[in-house]
């Protein structure tokens, strides 16, 4: 927006330096005779072409003899004595001042009328894509990896565009055929990592595990790396080496921001189960009862309000504590275009060290077309809530029929 702003500030200007100098410059001496003669000989020229046409018989008497006398009257005005001359005036400072006040003014009014002011927002700048054109690309790039399956660019992209659609298998395999790309680069080692652990439920053991620890020795402090790292490490219910982890992640993040405080809880709370005596739950039953956990279910919009909503609205379903943290449980995010909606969550979609959907007796399930195109609640979005749904409750029907005030 900063560099829209001062570009549009020095095309006025120089708009401005081009306009004032004339206005500004004294005078030139009048050419006078000069003029005068110049003009002389030009009525002659066409004297002597009327004659001459004349002559030919392509003009009539009357008409020559009419074109002739408007020759001469002229003829008399040019050489007739000028009376005095009116002094020549400079064009005035008052004219450049106007012109340095009003250029400006009418360039940011004329915008402000007629132009886009939200396209200096770069969020408003960004393309909006729709998951069927992604379906187009993604189809494209295939082809493109049939006549060329080395090349390692490609099946990046293609394993990026897979996560995007949560299409995870296809996703996996195209990052086991980048692997001249990912092996040595720790971001996208901890991306695959998170790609294979969706892929097989949410678990980040075995291979998984094996990645985030090849991306940590290749950069200790990455992110994504860290937060997965700590992850499996509370899986395996070594909760002292998952506070280690997470406070590593924790030093990285902006303070008092909302993802530093869930970090922080998340910190706090495996420092304290890492004090308390291991749980003798077999590691199989507790897999089960996250599952057991799981809602699932389908938002549709309200025709009351549908018109209120464009295909390419931002749609945001999220899963929220009756009673505890205001922080998401679990969230998904999607078009309006894309309803009806499935949505599933479980405790795999919760943030990792936090609460999870199995933590708590009931939950309220919200979904939200947020105009602004941000999670937090804004007027005008659109929404709806399903409340006291039990961990575990399956085919949830879920409309969007309010509107925020």
């Amino acid at each position: 927006m900063t560099s829209f702003i001062l570009f549009a500030a020095l095309l006025v200007v120089a708009v401005i330096a081009l306009l004032l100098p004339p206005l500004l410059r004294a005078p030139k001496p009048s050419p006078g005779a000069d003029h005068r003669e110049a003009n002389l000989a030009i009525f002659r020229d066409q004297l002597a072409e009327l004659e001459r046409e004349r002559a030919n018989g392509a003009l009539d008497l009357a008409d020559f003899e009419q074109a002739q006398n408007e020759l001469q009257r002229r003829l008399l005005d040019e050489v007739q004595p000028r009376a005095s001359a009116p002094s020549e005036t400079r064009p005035g400072r008052k004219t450049a001042l106007a012109l340095l006040v009003v250029l400006p003014l009418a360039a940011a009014g004329g915008y402000a009328l007629l132009g886009n002011q939200q396209a200096l927002d770069p969020l408003q700048r960004q393309a909006r894509i729709t998951p069927q054109q992604i379906e187009g690309m993604v189809a494209g790039l295939v082809e493109k990896l049939k006549e060329n399956p080395d090349d390692s660019k490609g099946w990046l992209m293609l394993a990026r565009s897979y996560k995007v659609l949560e299409r995870f298998p296809q996703a996996v395999e195209a990052y086991g055929r980048a692997s001249a790309l990912v092996d040595q680069n720790p971001e996208l080692l901890a991306d695959y990592a998170e790609v294979l652990s969706r892929s097989q439920g949410g678990n980040l053991q075995g291979k998984p595990t094996e990645l985030v620890e090849r991306a940590l020795k290749i950069d200790p402090n990455e992110p994504q790396a860290l937060l997965l790292a700590g992850a499996a490490a509370s899986d395996r219910q070594q909760f002292a080496l998952a506070a280690d982890y997470w406070a590593r992640l924790l030093a990285q993040i902006e303070p008092g921001s909302e993802e530093s405080k869930a970090l922080a809880a998340a910190v706090e709370r495996a420092r304290q189960l890492a004090t308390q005596p291991a749980s003798a739950e077999p590691a199989g039953q507790a897999s089960v009862a996250s599952g057991s956990a799981a809602v699932s279910g389908e938002v549709t919009l309200s025709g009351e309000v549908a018109g209120q909503a464009r295909p390419d609205d931002v749609l945001f379903v999220f899963a929220r504590a009756e009673e505890g943290p205001r922080m998401p449980l679990a969230a998904t995010r999607a078009r309006v275009g894309d309803l009806p909606l499935r949505f599933r969550f479980d405790d795999s979609m919760a943030l990792a060290g936090g609460k999870k959907l199995s933590d708590f007796k009931t939950v309220s399930i919200e979904a939200r077309v947020a105009k602004a195109g941000k999670a937090q609640s804004s007027s005008g979005d659109l929404f709806g809530t399903l409340t006291g749904v039990k961990p575990g409750s399956q085919g949830l029907r879920l409309l969007i029929d309010q509107v925020q005030p």
